[in-house]
């Protein structure tokens, strides 16, 4: 006898902030909706959420008028208030963006003026309030932004999914989706070797979402291609070398922004990441290849555009990468106490960066949708920062 099918109102593709977050805002909107949540890996937040610098942006860097802009700004108070509710660690610690030469100063005045137009609070300070304020840090000056905060992310993403679940909604793990038809009524999945059906679906895929837009056929118009972001901590004697989370001051040309010395929610100090290409997705060794990513991101005509505009920038990450005492050097310009042997071995993690055909890099967050069908196609950071905003966007669009 023919068993039939599970039917929901919508399927979730992914289990990391985004799609948690998108799951619990319809619980909330929909009471008695049914939901399931499929996530290809043994549990949430496995790649991007739970890789993280777990930094809470306040938005002083994105183009006002962005969705990144705005989502970021709302987001930090959500997550702030979320954190409070749930009982998840959550600490502003405040961000310093330090110039460490004239060039960089130059630079800090357009960074406080883009972030007072999207209403965020920043001073600026000069180095002797500086060395005040982080006697380790040297520089000729640096911009303050007091509500940029640090967080257990996966903390977040687990506490969204237990909503979800204690709603009645399904979290399913181990369950790749790995086809899609559509129905009379609406589409057929097949989701860890099972046949479900819904009304409709949504794919927060983060490093995937390029493959999964075109397995829902949605053509996604750019290409995924994952930077790693290589990460140090420091020995715990060096816990206290900062309070604030301290950046240098960013290339306005570049999309990352930089090696930054970052205390996180568990009491240690990570240092980084850099950006460098990798050759596989979704492994974090310096030397993982997988043949698919590989030759997905060498034969994209957009890779060598992107590598072409930026030819110093791409050697400078890439030296960095090889050696670490080239590593050393970026943090030294700000934090001269750091030494190289204070550097040691992290998690890595590789940031999902939508590129298109041109060499373009996608700066802003990207949703397609077509019928049921919806991707969220570029949500780089701060997407872990603004996940409630941006499943408060899809929803309404739902």
């Amino acid at each position: 006898m023919k068993m039939t099918a599970r039917l929901f109102d919508y399927v979730i593709i992914g289990a990391g902030i985004v799609g948690a977050a998108l799951g619990a805002e319809l619980t909330r909107r929909k009471p008695g909706v049914r939901i399931l949540i499929a996530e290809k890996e043994s549990r949430p937040a496995f790649h991007q959420t739970g890789r993280n610098s777990g930094v809470v942006h306040s938005g002083v860097y994105y183009t006002p008028g962005s969705l990144k802009a705005r989502f970021c700004r709302e987001g930090l108070e959500e997550t702030r208030a979320y954190c409070a509710a749930h009982d998840i660690g959550y600490d502003p610690r405040g961000k310093l963006i330090v110039a460490t030469n004239d060039l960089e100063a130059s630079r800090l005045s357009g960074l406080q003026t883009r972030a007072a137009e999207n209403g965020v609070q920043a001073n600026l300070i000069d180095a002797d309030q500086l060395r005040r304020q982080e006697p380790n840090i040297a520089g000729v000056g640096a911009l303050h932004i007091p509500a940029t905060a640090i967080v257990d992310y996966t903390g977040v993403t687990r506490a969204l999914l237990a909503e979800v679940e204690n709603a009645g909604g399904d979290i399913q793990f181990n369950a790749p989706v790995t086809a899609v038809k559509a129905t009379s009524s609406g589409y057929a999945i097949e989701v860890g070797g099972e046949t479900v059906t819904t009304g409709r679906v949504i794919a927060c895929t983060g490093l995937a979402s390029d493959r999964v837009a075109r397995l829902l056929g949605i053509d996604p118009g750019i290409r995924i291609l994952p930077f790693r972001g290589e990460y140090f901590v420091l020995p715990a004697a060096l816990n206290t070398v900062v309070h604030s989370m301290i950046y240098p001051v960013p290339d306005p040309n570049l999309p990352f922004l930089g090696v930054h010395l970052t205390p996180m929610i568990d009491g240690t100090i990570t240092v980084g990441p850099n950006a460098v290409l990798s050759l596989a997705r979704e492994k974090y060794g310096r030397f993982s290849i997988d043949p698919r990513d590989a030759l997905s991101a060498l034969s994209y005509s957009g890779l060598w555009r992107t590598l072409a505009k930026h030819p110093m920038a791409t050697l400078q990450e890439l030296k960095g990468s090889l050696f670490k005492s080239a590593y050393l050097n970026q943090v030294q310009k700000y934090c001269p106490q750091i030494k190289l042997g204070d550097l040691g071995a992290y998690r890595s993690a590789n940031r999902a960066q939508a590129v298109r055909p041109d060499g373009t890099l996608v700066d802003d967050f990207l949703i397609k949708s077509n019928g049921g069908l919806t991707t969220v196609l570029n949500a780089p950071s701060p997407a872990a920062t603004s996940a409630m905003p941006i499943a408060r966007y899809i929803a309404d669009q739902l």
